[in-house]
């Protein structure tokens, strides 16, 4: 694993480290193994534009540049979770949004995307992401973290595919509040601009 200055975060079991200088652990988590490295790679709200084969590569620059594009989680040190977080202008896809609207003026940081592996599922990880998450935008000076999660009632469960950006009962058991609706929808279900203030 790489080094950086940022503290890791213990959450549940799990230790939740800024990604820079971890791309391999990054690829890992995230990294489809296709020929040509086909898949997201977590580029879809960073740059929608990067083809899928130079997806890997575009990742690799961005765990090399601080602050880093977002923490992993690792139980026994094996890299297990991801959460993409960074501030909302480095997200082409956000600051172009027509469904997902700004709060105010503020360089909010924005905790956008979850990935927790196969077989590690259901063990709080999103739980211990997000507050790494959090945590990690507050030691890079963030006076503000938002999400933008799905709407679940009280006893509802929403699969991987649409519960990748996190749901609101997460956020909210981690202190954020809804700021604003959105016309935004994953798997169908409306989503929300959250927030938590960290000054």
């Amino acid at each position: 694993m790489g080094t950086t200055t940022s503290t890791a975060t213990a959450v549940g079991g799990a230790e939740v480290l800024p990604a820079l200088g971890r791309f391999e652990d990054f690829a890992q988590v995230v990294g489809v193994k296709k020929p040509g490295g086909q898949g997201c790679w977590c580029t879809a709200y960073r740059d929608s534009r990067v083809p899928a084969d130079e997806r890997p590569e575009y990742m690799r620059d961005q765990c090399a540049t601080a602050p880093g594009p977002g923490v992993l989680a690792y139980l026994g040190g094996v890299p297990v979770g991801w959460c993409s977080v960074a501030p909302r202008s480095t997200y082409r896809r956000l600051m172009r949004s027509r469904t997902i609207p700004f709060v105010d003026d503020r360089e909010a940081w924005a905790a956008v995307c979850f990935v927790v592996r196969g077989g590690y599922r259901r063990r709080g990880l999103m739980h211990a992401l997000l507050e790494g998450a959090v945590a990690h935008a507050a030691a890079h000076g963030a006076a503000v973290v938002e999400g933008y999660p799905v709407e679940v009632g009280e006893d509802e469960r929403v699969d991987v595919i649409s519960g990748y950006v996190g749901t609101t009962r997460l956020f909210e058991a981690h202190g954020f509040v809804r700021a604003a609706p959105t016309t935004g929808r994953s798997g169908g279900r409306p989503r929300w601009v959250v927030r938590r203030e960290l000054a």
